[in-house]
């Protein structure tokens, strides 16, 4: 079992369950860029930050039985929803490994709504700019989105409020 799959495992053992495979990509996202060992590779993507190979890690671990995906229909749509197996919860009981400050993350990470995640791990994405400058890519690549500037200031915000959880 590789180190990358038992810190997905983990994430979600903090969770519980996370709803939609968006949140996680997000979570995993934000976790990462908040300088927690997830070592996915992201491309910016239609719905921000996406690693293809977070997503094949998550098969795989659904594959082996120690996740599962519900898939529930919500509306108009499906959401797909993550959780650990009983399987899972016992692997992790035979594997050392501790990740510092994760379940309060985790747990601040997963109590927000997928969109608002998209739109901060959109703000970190583009983290290298300014502050105006982050402001402007966000209005342009998410316009469809429409999010309003209290929103964004939120995203600002937010960031700095769980970076004193991760550190």
């Amino acid at each position: 079992m590789l180190e990358d799959h038992v810190r997905l495992m983990m994430l979600l053992k903090n969770a519980g369950e996370v709803a939609g495979r968006k949140k996680l990509q997000k979570m995993v996202y934000i976790a990462k860029r908040l300088d927690f060992p997830f070592n996915e590779r992201y491309d910016f993507h239609f719905y921000g930050p996406y690693s293809e190979e977070l997503t094949l890690k998550i098969e795989e671990l659904c594959n082996l039985g120690l996740v599962k995906e519900v898939k529930e229909k919500k509306g108009g749509y499906y959401q797909y929803c993550y959780s650990l197996t009983d399987e899972g919860e016992t692997f992790l009981l035979h594997y050392d490994m501790n990740i510092p400050l994760l379940h309060p993350f985790v747990e601040a990470l997963n109590g927000e709504s997928s969109r608002f995640l998209e739109l901060v791990s959109t703000i970190l994405y583009f983290g290298q700019l300014d502050k105006q400058a982050i402001k402007e890519k966000v209005a342009v690549v998410k316009r469809k989105q429409a999010y309003s500037e209290d929103e964004v200031e939120k995203g600002f915000r937010y960031i700095e409020s769980i970076k004193k959880i991760a550190h």
